[in-house]
């Protein structure tokens, strides 16, 4: 008996740090947030980059444009970013006098190579302006939002919307763009590499919530036969210049959608709620031709990890082509879950943001019920 009081007495102890721990892990997860801010901002992946070899901690702190006072701190900053998986650490082997010694020098992960100003695809402008204080202050008001009528937190922050108020804020306007246009062109080189199929045989696209335009303008780039249009607010295309077959038209989504084969939305439905998603897809149905003529729309958002299926049977109607595989037949990568739906009369997303996208006539209560679904980022959903 006292060996099992022991034992429960262990286990709740157990369970009691463990508890303890996971608070600590959601308190403090803010911290890989800013180091990384952090390491961007003090260019830390370029210069280590620039380097051309593993850089040692005083060869870095050297290089950094920083207080030295406070060089002791860096060390600190590295070890959180080494645990992060931006940086890693390789032994380098020096000669003093004659004797040999190990040290440690940074090396860049494929991640930090994303941070690189000379790297195309650089994701600089998508960290600094999503971690940017005024979008993160919003996070600070859930709480008092719960207990408004306001439409989100951002609304209870400022007292506007984000779009009325990148529409007067200049740089947060152009701050916002920027870190769209960076994850434009990242999802371009994807799809352009393993979904060719979906553009074949389209005339026209219009890349609805397009930003500047950075999608539309590769898919014109790599189909000249298209015509592309990058349609947003006003004030987001205002002064832009388009090309050949590629052009910019202002307007709003809610209201009217310019015509077109193909319609094209990332990171669009996520914003809005389920009625307002609605709204914004009988608008696009309005945009394409029927399904038999070749209209479609395709939708990238996050989506949950796993989509519940009621039978095979649906899954075989909806899943033309193998699970694993693209619609094109290539195979999905782990990051990524490309799904392909016909918009008709019958048929509509229910989209309970942001956590679930499930197809209205496969909704069921029962089934859903206790299924804890975990958003992925960044998948992309094609409808």
């Amino acid at each position: 008996m006292a060996r099992m009081a022991t034992q429960e007495g262990d286990e709740q102890s157990r369970c009691l740090l463990q508890s303890q721990a996971h608070i600590y892990s959601h308190v403090f997860g803010f911290i890989n947030s800013m180091t990384l801010k952090c390491a961007i901002e003090l260019q830390i992946p370029d210069i280590i980059n620039s380097h051309g070899r593993p850089m040692m901690l005083s060869e870095l702190v050297e290089a950094l444009s920083i207080n030295k006072e406070k060089s002791h701190f860096v060390y600190r900053l590295m070890r959180m970013l080494v645990h992060s998986g931006f940086f890693e650490k390789q032994s380098v082997s020096l000669t003093r006098g004659n004797d040999e010694e190990e040290e440690e020098g940074y090396l860049l992960t494929p991640a930090s190579k994303l941070f690189l100003k000379e790297d195309p695809l650089c994701m600089r402008p998508f960290v600094l302006s999503m971690l940017d204080p005024t979008l993160m202050d919003p996070w600070q008001h859930m709480g008092k939002w719960f207990q408004t009528d306001d439409l989100n937190p951002f609304q209870t922050a400022t007292g506007r919307s984000l779009w009325d108020f990148a529409s007067q804020e200049p740089m947060l306007n152009k701050f916002f763009n920027e870190a769209m246009s960076t994850d434009a062109r990242l999802v371009a080189k994807v799809i352009l590499k393993d979904c060719r199929c979906l553009f074949e045989g389209v005339n026209s696209i219009v890349d609805v919530g397009g930003g500047t335009g950075n999608l539309a303008k590769s898919i014109a780039e790599a189909f000249p036969n298209i015509s592309c249009i990058c349609f947003d607010l006003p004030h987001v295309v205002k002064g832009l210049d388009g090309s050949k077959n590629f052009r910019y038209v202002a307007g709003d989504m809610f209201e009217a959608i310019p015509k077109a084969d193909v319609i094209l939305m990332k990171w669009i439905l996520h914003d809005w709620n389920d009625e307002e998603c609605i709204k914004i897809l009988t608008r696009c149905k309005e945009a394409i031709p029927s399904k038999n003529n070749g209209g479609k729309v395709i939708i990238m958002d996050i989506v949950p990890r796993t989509i519940l299926w009621e039978t095979s049977k649906s899954q075989e109607l909806y899943f033309p082509y193998p699970k694993s595989r693209t619609p094109c037949g290539r195979p999905l990568n782990s990051r990524t879950t490309l799904f392909e739906f016909p918009l008709s009369q019958e048929f509509f997303l229910k989209v309970e943001n942001p956590f679930r996208v499930v197809p209205n006539h496969m909704r069921n209560p029962s089934t859903l019920k206790n299924q804890h679904m975990k958003p992925r980022t960044p998948p992309h959903l094609v409808v």
